[in-house]
């Protein structure tokens, strides 16, 4: 048994169990993973992570594994994984993944299980699969999960100084040190991610304090931590479509995302969907999240529920188990 001395002093667990699987598609940008057995009574999951996360992160440990959880349960899970983004990648914007990552990953997954797949979208990830099933609706899909995906970026606080600054520059400053750097570097996403879960940072050694002898809750706290470390980076392009699109023109709270000459609109959806935001989150707080409720005029049935935690543990703290796993877990039988 492992002591409150060794969890602490030991390199923070990096994302991802040993739970076997099997690679179904290996390809630029693209790793699709099933774990489970196929065929299965129950219906196929595909996890779509988003792009500056570790796709492991709906695998974080043993204790805190969607992956796992729905395996238990009898799914056959795919989980898309982008791999690492580097600044030979800043051309890669939403198009790479909406008209080639996500499908492929869709009809890959359906192709082998013989049946239309559920999408679960954490983060971004959400946000990729619904523009993803609104692009392209003849797309095997049976229904789609979000779980801390922002819609309405105007009510984000977080953002509010740079909105305003924007409404000064155009959002030039931003723009300009992305096209520089070519997309935001590890490092950079790494640091944002803990400037939002500031109070986390703040508090973590009163955290250590409180449960000195629970080394459960002190691993889980180090599998977060891992989590951070592993962040890789966003592509130039992919980010500049985020500022200007989502984060300044709040497209997708208007209810369509422009790219080029098309216009994407989320009315087209026509699949069932679950959204889970979580009470602490600041990336995707209640208000942002729930602005789905209004957009997605076409789905024939959307529920939207709250959960326990901040942006990483409304999908994999100790709560998630009783909370939002169980609202998936209802979504997926209908």
């Amino acid at each position: 048994m492992r002591t409150t001395l060794s969890v602490l002093s030991a390199e923070p667990i990096p994302p991802g169990t040993s739970m076997p699987g099997t690679t179904i598609v290996s390809e630029h940008k693209l790793t699709l993973t099933r774990y489970g057995r196929r065929p299965t009574s129950k219906p196929p999951v595909l996890l779509v992570p988003p792009p500056a996360a570790p796709a492991a992160t709906y695998d974080l440990r043993p204790t805190q594994s969607l992956v796992a959880h729905l395996v238990d349960q009898g799914h056959a899970v795919y989980l898309a994984d982008y791999g690492d983004i580097s600044y030979a990648d800043r051309g890669m914007g939403f198009e790479e993944w909406i008209d080639r990552i996500v499908p492929r990953a869709v009809s890959a997954a359906s192709a082998e299980a013989a049946q239309s797949v559920h999408i679960v979208g954490w983060s971004l990830g959400g946000t990729l699969s619904l523009l993803t099933v609104a692009a392209h609706p003849g797309l095997p899909v049976a229904s789609i999960a979000t779980i801390g995906t922002p819609i309405d970026y105007s009510k984000l606080p977080a953002i509010s100084p740079l909105r305003r600054a924007a409404t000064v520059t155009g959002g030039r400053v931003i723009g300009t040190v992305n096209r520089v750097m070519g997309g935001v570097p590890p490092w950079l996403v790494r640091n944002s991610f803990k400037l939002t879960a500031l109070e986390r940072e703040l508090t973590k050694p009163w955290f250590v304090l409180q449960h000195a002898n629970e080394t459960v809750k002190l691993e889980q706290m180090k599998s977060v931590d891992g989590f951070m470390a592993a962040m890789p980076a966003y592509p130039g392009r992919l980010f500049h479509q985020m500022w200007h699109q989502l984060m300044l023109g709040n497209e997708l709270a208007n209810g369509h995302v422009v790219l080029g000459d098309r216009r994407i609109d989320l009315g087209e959806i026509r699949v069932p969907v679950l959204a889970v935001a979580g009470l602490a989150d600041v990336i995707a707080p209640v208000p942002v999240a729930h602005a789905i409720t209004t957009v997605l005029t076409g789905a024939p049935r959307l529920r939207f529920e709250t959960a326990p935690g901040g942006h990483v543990g409304v999908l994999a703290g100790p709560k998630a188990p009783t909370t939002t796993w169980r609202f998936l877990d209802e979504h997926l039988a209908g």
